[in-house]
């Protein structure tokens, strides 16, 4: 997938008419029975109003012409009757296809949802988070007038359509052949609007999601943005943006709107029609003037269901493009294939990587030939310069990434054999990115362990040392941390990501960075933590404090996606390679501080 930025327009792929509606009205087959029946009653409304022209012709021909003013009452009260029970039917249909739309959107949604966690990094990556949260939540609420009039317009009135111009030629074929005169010029109109409203449609919705994203990365970077007071600026971008999709929108719906009047237009030319031809025929002792006023309503009746179809079509146009966006995302492939049922056995910490190569891009290698093999319990450090590859080892080990070429082999079982949650639910890993959820202190350690109780909670964040400062908080482990943790320092937003970890009991354990944004004092207490956790476990830890690794078991310099030295603090000091450079240069950095 290309790279995507905010404010570059997806590329979307097109899915054919057909398809799409299928695809689409997939979702109505678990309620067949309730659309089945709200169709029942919605035909009783066709019927009915079907009805009132010929109950109409037999008051003006049989009652009125007579004088009949018994039977005239007997039609009235049929009349009522009839289009009473019919309001009744029409506004329970609406409700009943109202909850069935709402509930197909929601297992859209959830489906939507549930797919895009199971995508890798790789699709994050490439899409900014405001341009994917536009697909759930914006184009899946487009669908909703879709559905809805799909089931109480569309249908009832392509049956209408049918019955009505059936009635038609039955009552006088000469006049239904000049009422259908126009629809030729009618459909090529149409589907030659189609072809290009598709089109724009299809803008707009790109416009939308651009600033969609835009809005989401101004708001989440927020403290830059005032920290440099460029509010000015965002607010210009913002504008802009805005403005892109407006024009968008208004160049969709101009074109949109001229499928009203070009129905009219077809419609009043063909009303013009039938009434010049059928005065002629009254005229000539053809037809009645019972018969003409009842034709006259079903000509209107005709050209009803044809606006309505119309409007419908309009719907389908304009909801298209929202439908192409949702099944594109559907139709992506993880790049991680979960084997179900396939679960990992309890890990005992072999760690072992033959012949691995990985690329991103597949092109350009991050990793080049990865061999190493660690045994259950050890601690190996990862240094090296940013963008050396340290991150991308972890990242295979948790299987965020598959390798491009060899294998990443635990317990001498290869990780692509087995499922993600059976791997991962033993595995602890604290990111540099510490990220807290917008709950309590609580709930985000108990995220490790969710079935966790209170006292191995607090007993996580004791061995984290942030019981302390939790405590004297004003809710303590009940305070809000707000959304990402933005009431607490980020050295406690730190801690509180190592109690979770803790919390994991994790068979193998991963510190990608773990202390780097903890002062001094606090460092000092969480290697102590550190420490008593390491024990038992196999342990990966990335630190560019080297200070803080002399006593892994093994240290591992990864340069330019190799492992360029490997061995304990003593043995890579007396190679005076690059570990021994590292060491010496950040030493002498220290000492001149001081």
């Amino acid at each position: 997938m290309a790279k995507n930025s905010v404010r570059q327009d997806e590329n979307t792929n097109s899915i054919s008419n057909k398809d799409l509606i299928f695809r689409l009205f997939d979702y109505l087959k678990p309620y067949k029975l309730k659309v089945f029946f709200i169709l029942v009653l919605l035909i009783y409304v066709m019927i009915c109003g079907l009805l009132n022209p010929y109950l109409m012709k037999l008051a003006i021909d049989k009652y009125i012409s007579q004088k009949n003013l018994q039977g005239l009452v007997i039609i009235a009260i049929v009349m009522f009757i009839l289009n009473f029970l019919s309001m009744i039917a029409s506004a329970a249909s609406i409700r009943m296809m109202a909850k069935v739309t709402n509930t197909v959107l929601l297992e859209i949604r959830q489906q939507l949802y549930k797919h895009i966690q199971k995508l890798s990094f790789s699709f994050f990556d490439n899409r900014p988070v405001g341009k994917i949260l536009a697909r759930v939540i914006g184009d899946v609420n487009s669908l909703q007038e879709l559905f809805s009039t799909s089931i109480t317009s569309f249908i009832p009135e392509i049956l209408t359509l049918i019955c009505v111009t059936f009635i038609m030629f039955y009552m006088n074929f000469q006049l239904a052949l000049v009422s259908i005169l126009v629809l030729p010029f009618l459909a090529i109109t149409l589907f030659s609007i189609e072809t290009i409203s598709r089109k724009r449609w299809q803008i707009y919705r790109k416009k939308r999601s651009n600033l969609n994203a835009y809005t989401h990365e101004d708001f989440s970077g927020i403290r830059v943005i005032k920290g440099f007071a460029e509010e000015e600026k965002t607010s210009s971008n913002f504008l802009l943006f805005t403005k892109d999709m407006m024009n968008s929108f208004v160049k969709a719906v101009r074109l949109n709107d001229s499928f009203w009047p070009i129905v009219t237009l077809s419609s009043g030319v063909g009303t013009v029609l039938v009434f010049g031809y059928g005065v002629s025929l009254i005229k000539w002792g053809s037809m009645t003037i019972g018969t003409m006023v009842a034709f006259i309503s079903y000509v209107s009746m005709f050209w009803r269901p044809i606006i309505n179809i119309s409007n419908f079509y309009n719907t389908l146009i304009t909801n298209f493009a929202a439908g192409e966006r949702i099944f594109e995302i559907l139709d992506i492939e993880p790049d991680i294939i979960d084997i179900k049922n396939h679960i990992m056995p309890k890990i005992k910490g072999t760690v072992q990587f033959k012949n691995l190569t990985f690329s991103y891009d597949n092109h350009t290698n991050t990793l080049n030939n990865i061999n190493f093999k660690i045994n259950p319990g050890e601690t190996i450090a990862l240094v090296g310069s940013t963008g050396s590859g340290k991150t991308t080892i972890v990242n295979l080990i948790s299987r965020f990434y598959d390798a491009t070429k060899g294998e990443v082999l635990i317990d001498g079982k290869d990780v692509k054999n087995f499922t993600i949650e059976s791997l991962r639910s033993q595995m602890g890993i604290m990111l540099q990115d510490t990220f807290l959820f917008s709950s309590t202190i609580r709930e985000n350690i108990r995220y490790g362990k969710l079935d966790a109780t209170d006292e191995e909670v607090i007993a996580a964040a004791k061995s984290a040392n942030a019981h302390n400062f939790i405590i004297n908080l004003e809710k303590g482990y009940d305070t809000e941390v707000n959304e990402r943790g933005s009431r607490l320092s980020v050295g406690q937003r730190q801690l509180i990501s190592f109690a979770r970890a803790l919390l994991a009991n994790p068979r193998i354990l991963i510190l990608d960075e773990a202390t780097s944004n903890i002062d001094t004092y606090t460092e000092k207490l969480v290697q102590e933590g550190i420490q008593k956790l390491l024990i038992g476990r196999t342990s990966f830890v990335i630190a560019h404090r080297l200070s803080t690794i002399r006593n892994a078991d093994k240290i591992m310099v990864i340069d330019n996606g190799n492992i360029a030295e490997a061995g304990t603090h003593k043995e890579l000091m007396k190679l005076k390679g690059l570990y021994h450079d590292l060491f010496m240069s950040q030493y002498k950095f220290l000492n001149e501080a001081n």
